[in-house]
């Protein structure tokens, strides 16, 4: 489903997004700068910048929290056209310290972007994000909407309750296989709140104990992520750096309900982005962030591009999710321009 600005029909609209080469990322870019910026007395945050130093200023948020940013998330944007920022928010990816709670919660993050865009020399700026970034990207824009060109999300969070509820339970109604192993690790007695049971050992300092958390946790996610599951879901993921971060963080901000009001999110897009630019793009089969929540959010934001891909998930590297971000920052561009 796509609901055009140009009154272009859905099929027809959908297509032309899909005629973008095979490969159709821009191809890998270097940073031209980067650097540490100390945000309190504990933190430090990784940023980089990328693209045309005189370019549309944009900045990457990547999801978990605690993915952090990798090299082909610079690869949405021409760097011809864009002044490509991205940071690894705190306690992910090269920010420091590492997996840290103390400190982290969503208020905090969104003064990290405004202390970054200052310090970058950036009056405003497009946010890009999906997944938890889709949510910072909101919870900044509702706090900094004179700060903000426009919006490209991505898997939309909003952060209710009823969302994560479903991410500790409902994705094993299509995913029983990778439910019953994140479930059956723990002891039968802890099984009925698993957020509580996964805290308690995702922020033991014990690498025995957080490490096998940490494997689970990121097994069970990483295997929703995709229509179509890896013959091994997430081996990589869960093997790497990024594993303990996402799974401490997450479950960190699940256990204080990411630091927001049920529905504030909403009510504050209603009231305060309802003229900005945005573009919302959702898998149709997105089981980590179900299209309910995409859905809900257009309607809060009627001016903003809805665009359903019909045979995707969740993950932004799936080839119909990819190629319609592409298209949706080249058309922001394109509006920002004009």
């Amino acid at each position: 489903m796509m609901r055009g600005r140009d009154g272009s029909s859905p099929s027809s609209a959908y297509e032309r997004s899909r005629t973008l080469m095979p490969n159709d990322l821009f191809p890998a870019i270097e940073p031209r700068r980067n650097g540490y910026l100390a945000v309190d007395g504990l933190h430090r945050i990784w940023w980089e910048e990328c693209g045309n130093p005189d370019g549309l200023p944009v900045v990457f948020l990547h999801g978990g929290p605690g993915s952090g940013c990798s090299p082909d998330h610079r690869r949405f944007f021409d760097p011809k056209v864009w002044r490509i920022v991205l940071l690894d928010q705190r306690g992910a990816g090269r920010s420091t310290p590492f997996a840290e709670t103390e400190g982290n919660t969503t208020q905090n993050l969104v003064a990290d972007l405004e202390a970054l865009r200052t310090h970058l020399g950036i009056d405003r700026w497009m946010v890009f994000g999906g997944s938890w970034g889709s949510t910072l990207a909101l919870a900044y824009g509702i706090t900094h909407p004179d700060r903000c060109t426009g919006f490209v999300l991505r898997g939309i969070f909003l952060g209710r309750q009823e969302e994560i509820d479903w991410f500790l339970n409902g994705m094993g109604t299509f995913f029983p296989e990778a439910y019953r192993r994140y479930i059956e690790f723990l002891p039968a007695a802890e099984r009925g709140d698993p957020l509580n049971a996964y805290h308690k050992r995702l922020t033991d300092p014990d690498p025995k104990v957080h490490e096998p958390a940490a494997r689970e946790w990121t097994l069970y996610e990483s295997a929703c992520s995709t229509l179509i599951p890896a013959k091994r879901p997430g081996m990589d993921y869960a093997s790497s750096t990024v594993t303990l971060a996402v799974s401490r963080l997450e479950a960190h901000y699940f256990m204080n309900r990411i630091f927001q009001k049920d529905g504030a999110l909403l009510d504050g897009v209603a009231r305060l982005l309802k003229d900005h630019p945005a573009t919302i793009v959702q898998g149709r089969y997105d089981v980590v962030c179900p299209i309910r929540s995409a859905d809900d959010l257009s309607q809060a934001w009627p001016k903003a591009e809805y665009i359903v891909v019909p045979d995707a998930g969740h993950s932004a590297m799936e080839p119909g999710i990819r190629t319609a971000l592409v298209k949706a920052v080249a058309r922001m561009a394109g509006e920002l321009r004009s």
